[in-house]
């Protein structure tokens, strides 16, 4: 349902921005308020769910999700749409990390490669379903079906939560790091709002100026409290783990490249291509499709050649097709757009299997918990850092060409400066030992 939604949202930019009257270059704070909610409320998800269990918390979590796709199938206005979505990441925020805390602390090492490749199938399902259901409801219905079909979806969940997932809670959980909680959700909110705002007009300079000051000086804050407290919200100290910390850097800068699609896709088959949106999600959703393929080659792939080597590689080879993106033109034939972003799609799934599994590879049992709060909110905040980087060099391509509405050579600029993001990421991962993770993947170095 998360990832049904965020790319159904994607795809229905264009048709939200006419009904609120809005620039199409704003519209990307639909996507970015609910990706940003999630990586405010993560850090308390695993708290949470060893404090109340794993069922209480999830449960509570679909049914909020689901009130907030309620509300955003009534906004009148972009801003009442965006504090809808902030509603809706509160929800998502407690779904993934708390199914992943569940699955890290169950499984045993040899398994993660696998276990991880398997927990990624139920959400790549949402990319595949989301563009040619929402492209097909925007263009023939109304774009507030698209948050009104959560509201069966969400019922469901609940009832089949109640049923079928064990309320595991910890036995002695620590107590809830509010100070914590409080400094790092605005740090983050501070932060991420301030970059996806400033320079853009979406809100006066001044205030976007503030909200940069205020993150800045609140993660400064953070990080002093953090240091001082034995059992912190986010826990930093787990970035001198060599193989966590590999994963998280190299992890983000490949994610903010990639983070950068579900908005510039669209909005350049639209607004650039002239299609229709039914006809830009049926083009999207190649790269769902590429990574579905993906998923059972993960662990043979990681067992022959390792880590290490995936990383690097498999890294400038996804970034090189994320460049191509920017090649793209209506002249095109359709089996060449399939083609780039099927292979696109197949190699970022495994780098992300490849992240996701090495990032837990050498971190301790009693630390799990610990340890997916942080990476989840890292990872939600490189995915947010995305669709600003994608929309900010959108938008400085189309002034520095002079133009009033971008086009197809923006979008090829922008494409071109993510994807370099994405690249950073290949020599990151030469930091990792040549047998790093062979325990979990199978592999032996010569």
């Amino acid at each position: 349902m998360q990832n049904l939604d965020s790319t159904v949202v994607a795809t229905a930019l264009p048709a939200m921005a006419r009904s609120f009257g809005a620039d199409p270059l704003h519209m990307n704070v639909a996507l970015t308020s609910y990706l940003l909610s999630l990586a405010v409320f993560i850090p308390a998800s695993g708290w949470l769910a060893d404090r109340y269990g794993a069922r209480t918390v999830f449960r509570a979590a679909i049914a909020v999700f689901t009130l907030g796709s309620i509300l955003c199938g009534q906004s009148q206005t972009l801003w009442q749409l965006v504090a809808a979505r902030v509603v809706q990441g509160i929800g998502g925020a407690m779904m993934v990390p708390v199914g992943r805390l569940v699955l890290l602390r169950s499984v045993a090492k040899s398994e993660l490669v696998a276990a991880m490749a398997w927990l990624t199938i139920p959400a790549l399902i949402g990319p595949i379903v989301g563009p040619p259901v929402g492209g097909f409801l925007v263009t023939y219905a109304d774009w507030r079906w698209i948050f009104d079909i959560n509201v069966p979806i969400g019922i469901l969940g609940i009832v089949l939560v109640t049923r079928y997932v064990e309320d595991a809670r910890a036995p002695d959980p620590a107590r809830l790091d509010t100070v914590g909680l409080l400094l790092a959700g605005i740090a983050l909110a501070g932060l991420m709002f301030g970059a996806e705002t400033v320079g853009r007009g979406v809100v006066p300079a001044p205030l976007a100026a503030g909200l940069l000051l205020l993150g800045a000086a609140s993660g400064a804050l953070y990080l002093r409290h953090a240091r001082r407290r034995p059992d912190p919200l986010l826990d930093l100290s787990l970035l001198r783990i060599p193989t966590f910390a590999v994963s998280v850097w190299a992890g983000s800068m490949f994610r903010v490249g990639i983070g950068a699609i579900p908005f510039l896709l669209p909005l350049m088959l639209q607004l650039g291509f002239g299609l229709s949106a039914a006809q830009s999600g049926l083009i999207t959703l190649a790269s769902a499709v590429g990574a579905i393929v993906m998923k059972p080659a993960a662990q043979r792939s990681l067992r022959t050649f390792g880590f290490r080597t995936v990383l690097v590689w498999n890294a400038g080879l996804s970034a090189v097709l994320l460049a191509a993106c920017a090649a793209f033109r209506p002249a095109w034939p359709v089996a060449g757009l399939y083609a780039v972003l099927v292979a696109g799609g197949f190699l970022r799934s495994l780098q992300f299997t490849a992240y996701n599994t090495i990032a837990y590879a050498d971190i301790p049992r009693p630390r799990m918990s610990a340890a997916t709060s942080l990476y989840s909110t890292i990872q939600q905040l490189s995915l947010t850092l995305g669709i600003t980087v994608g929309a900010a060099a959108l938008q400085a391509s189309t002034l520095l060409s002079q133009r009033v509405q971008p086009g197809l050579p923006d979008y090829s600029a922008a494409f071109l400066a993510v994807a370099a993001v994405a690249l950073l990421a290949a020599p990151m991962a030469l930091r990792l030992p040549r047998d790093a993770g062979d325990e979990v993947s199978g592999h032996h170095a010569a």
